[in-house]
């Protein structure tokens, strides 16, 4: 049996503030896997959508330890979507952030965070938005890696262009560079998808440090933004 808990959620990790605008509609959407929460506008049944993928969120407490909860504290990328003024917008939470599934553990937001499951319930949740119409994937930190992922393995979903937000675009050289254990159980991308695309990084990051970056994109569509830290600023896409 499924639990809800996103109203509570909201006032626990400080999201009340973020106001959500009266054309967004509030979904959890049903997946094979987990279920996704979702924030939707949509104003065009034929225009392409932009689709805006969370990060890791709390996956880990300040002292290293995995949360109990990884719904995140940062409103960042679903500020972002909500000021996107395109006609069609979603944002998307990740696997067990806001509201839980029975099979949801820990190792779903640490370990196994970029696991076949966890990709394809996002890629799940585009698909259901979507439709068959064209799509623009924005990812912010983990989520980066998640719609490269996606575009990667779902060439049924058609991205017209991808936008990360200080990315994660390979966790094995990342681990590797912050001596962290290996995400076993998640996938990985090996190349960047040939797609499109523009890498936004912050050049005070210190969670994906901007020498990374540069390192797996080849320097190519990558912007660094000096002042920027992992939680921004970023330009607001238009």
């Amino acid at each position: 049996m499924k639990y809800f808990v996103f109203i509570f959620l909201l006032y626990l990790c400080g999201c009340a503030t973020l106001k959500t605008p009266p054309e967004y509609q509030y979904k959890e959407i049903a997946t094979p896997s987990f279920s996704i929460a979702a924030w939707v506008k949509e104003s065009n049944k034929t225009e392409l959508f932009h689709i805006y993928i969370e990060g890791d969120g709390r996956a880990f407490t300040k002292s290293g330890y995995p949360s109990n909860n990884p719904t995140p504290h940062s409103v960042l990328m679903r500020e972002m979507a909500f000021r996107d003024k395109a006609p069609n917008v979603a944002y998307l939470a990740r696997s067990c952030q806001f509201v839980k599934d029975d099979i949801c553990t820990q190792k779903d937001w640490t370990t196994e965070r970029f696991s076949a499951s966890a990709v394809d319930s996002i890629a799940a949740a585009v698909k259901q938005i979507t439709g068959k119409r064209p799509v623009e994937l924005y990812g912010y930190s983990g989520g980066a890696l998640i719609s490269g992922l996606i575009i990667e393995n779902y060439p049924q979903i058609k991205v017209q262009k991808w936008i990360t937000y200080a990315g994660l675009l390979n966790h094995k050289s990342w681990a590797e560079k912050q001596n962290l254990a290996p995400l076993s159980g998640s996938m990985d991308l090996e190349k960047l998808p040939d797609v499109p695309q523009i890498h936004y990084v912050g050049g005070k990051d210190k969670v994906i440090p901007p020498e990374l970056s540069k390192q797996w994109t080849g320097n190519k569509n990558l912007i660094i933004l000096p002042k920027s830290t992992h939680n921004g600023p970023f330009p607001q896409n238009k």
